[in-house]
């Protein structure tokens, strides 16, 4: 019997399952989604997840972690499905790359096969890496990319395609509601100080006095994108009208070589550490910049936090750190 029928429209209440959720993005994302009143069930292996991440938020009676591998089923109940779950560093992908392959792609199935059995709107963390090293200049969503089908990072790269592709086809097939978003290169605070990417990589060395290492000539090309704004966009996508299920590119368009920023965190960081040379290594894009016309257009969004600013946040981040270890 029930008591009290007022209580019947908390079931209004929105649910959102984040697998991923205690990762970089992923604990970004739980803690916005958790501000604007939702209830959020993480999910996580904790592979490269941590649960120092989401502990400022362990308190919040809306939240809710689980420890769980994507590549096995999930039964629960929810509304919307952020499926960020998978290792995006190539320190990490590479550790177990059959594994990751299986992340992307088994979980990308158990998901859609969750939001199939719920009929929740559901949203795939895409990457970048789905152009591979591009012929063309920026990326649009229309261009179907260069990828080493059989390279050392194509248990990423292949895996978040496939991925692509399983989405597609459910929302084909069984009409499921998709949102798919392309990641361009993020960073931030909670990023990982091991994970081999860019940003984390020349932070770290700077801070601890160490040789800054440049792959090849440095005059390969990315674009960061601050978390803010990635997670920013994330949500809007989630929230797009009915039926636009993208790809959208999400990226600062901002361009910048290898050496650019290794200068520009040097002087930030008042690092005297030196630059040193090693060689580029196999399948590494030599160019990355999203073209984020479709973001403005169906989305209202374009980045707003500049290189400079975002730097500042993460190298005091990493500071912090890096005095606590």
């Amino acid at each position: 019997m029930i008591k009290n029928p007022a209580s019947i429209n908390t079931i209004s209440a929105k649910k959102i399952l984040i697998t991923g959720g205690a990762g970089f993005l992923g604990s970004h994302l739980t803690e916005k989604l958790l501000s604007t009143g939702n209830e959020v069930l993480v999910v996580d292996n904790f592979f490269t997840g941590s649960k120092q991440n989401i502990a400022h938020l362990l308190d919040n009676p809306r939240l809710e972690v689980m420890r769980h591998d994507v590549t096995f089923p999930l039964y629960v109940e929810v509304n919307q499905i952020y499926n960020l779950a998978c290792p995006a560093s190539p320190v990490h992908y590479q550790y177990d790359p059959v594994q990751t392959t299986k992340t992307s792609v088994h979980g990308a199935i158990n998901m859609l096969g969750l939001a199939k059995r719920t009929r929740a709107r559901i949203l795939q963390a895409s990457t970048s890496e789905v152009y591979g090293d591009p012929e063309v200049h920026p990326q649009p969503e229309s261009y179907w990319g260069k990828v080493n089908p059989i390279g050392i990072r194509s248990c990423y790269d292949e895996g978040k395609r496939c991925a692509e592709t399983l989405f597609f086809d459910y929302h084909r097939q069984h009409q499921l509601d998709i949102k798919v978003v392309r990641i361009f290169n993020t960073y931030g605070p909670r990023m990982h100080p091991n994970d081999g990417r860019v940003v984390s990589n020349f932070i770290v060395q700077a801070l601890q006095g160490k040789d800054i290492t440049i792959y090849g000539d440095g005059q390969q090309t990315r674009s960061f994108c601050y978390v803010d704004d990635l997670i920013d966009a994330m949500v809007k996508m989630m929230n797009s009208e009915a039926g636009f299920t993208g790809p959208v590119n999400t990226g600062n368009p901002g361009e910048f070589t290898m050496l650019q920023l290794a200068e520009t965190i040097l002087r930030l960081s008042g690092s005297k550490s030196k630059l040193v040379f090693a060689p580029l290594p196999s399948d590494d894009p030599k160019q990355r910049q999203p073209d984020i016309a479709l973001a403005k257009a169906k989305l209202g969004w374009e980045p707003k936090v500049n290189l400079e600013d975002g730097l500042k946040e993460t190298i005091a981040y990493f500071r912090a750190l890096l005095a606590n270890t």
